[in-house]
């Protein structure tokens, strides 16, 4: 059996919603840290993004997801084994960035010598501190870091996706310090067994696939052959689609894959250019 990890918070409900369009299906998880999911070769576990890739390396978890950051912050010895640029708001990796009031007068990385910064992930920014040789006080802290500016601490470094969060709280950017978006990795001991590989990479493989089709459909449509050309050269979104001969002479099939925001503005265009019996239909998986 693959001992998997999920991460529980602000990316369970995307993950699981992948884990769907990959072909298993995950339930219980808003009622047990171990949830049920239809594969008896699979075991969930939920687990805090911040301590996944620990239970991975000591061997609790074969492998599982969870972000870039974590991995570093606990300078874990794991095996990573794919990307996944996903999150609960985007596609866009989150980043970990230095802020300050907008009033204050630190406008660079230097200017926080003896300053005091509060922060969850204390040794991403004790290392990143060190490598420019500034000297602060780091001091852990439990969320909510950018409510302590100016009045606790004098800077924090907190983790954005969009930045509302920052204008909110009326701070700005002094500098990124990394960028992160969540990873599969995997336990080194697991990943030499071979069944356990092999399950891993089965999952990648679907689970790109999953992410490969978010946001994008498919279309079906037919045509007059003789306008086929003219259609394609008018509409380059459609992108070597498949075309197909149909058994009534003269008109062919067309299939193909777009991205979903362009299609209220192509469905109209392929009706003037003569296509009939057009059909919008969602993805789950596109393997490439």
């Amino acid at each position: 059996m693959l001992k998997f990890g999920i991460p529980k918070g602000s990316l369970e409900a995307a993950t699981i919603e992948l884990f769907r369009k990959s072909g298993w299906k995950i339930s219980g998880s808003e009622r047990s840290y171990f949830p049920s999911v239809d594969d008896e070769a699979l075991r969930i576990t939920l687990a805090r993004p911040q301590e996944m890739s620990r239970y991975i390396e000591n061997g609790t978890l074969d492998a599982g997801i969870t972000g870039k950051d974590w991995t570093l912050e606990n300078s874990s010895d794991v095996h990573v084994v794919a990307d996944f640029i996903y999150s609960k708001a985007s596609m866009r990796p989150t980043r970990w960035v230095l802020v300050v009031p907008k009033s204050s007068s630190i406008q660079s990385v230097k200017d926080l010598e003896g300053k005091r910064i509060a922060t969850e992930a204390v040794g991403l920014t004790t290392r990143f501190l060190e490598t420019r040789g500034v000297k602060a006080r780091v001091e852990f802290s439990w969320g909510s870091t950018e409510v302590k500016v100016p009045e606790l601490v004098d800077a924090s470094v907190d983790i954005t996706e969009t930045g509302t969060s920052l204008t909110a709280n009326n701070l700005r950017i002094v500098e990124v310090i990394t960028e992160s978006y969540p990873q599969i990795i995997g336990n080194r001991e697991s990943m030499k067994d071979p069944w356990k590989r092999s399950k891993i990479q089965r999952l990648v493989l679907l689970l790109k696939g999953a992410l490969n089709a978010r946001d994008k459909v498919g279309l079906k449509m037919n045509l007059e052959e003789y306008k086929l050309k003219s259609l394609l050269e008018k509409l380059p979104a459609l992108r070597n689609p498949t075309v197909a001969h149909l058994a009534q002479p003269g008109w062919v099939a067309i299939e193909t894959v777009i991205d979903e925001k362009v299609v209220r503005e192509i469905i109209p265009e392929l009706k003037d250019l003569g296509a009939e019996g057009i059909i919008e239909y969602p993805l789950n998986k596109v393997v490439y």
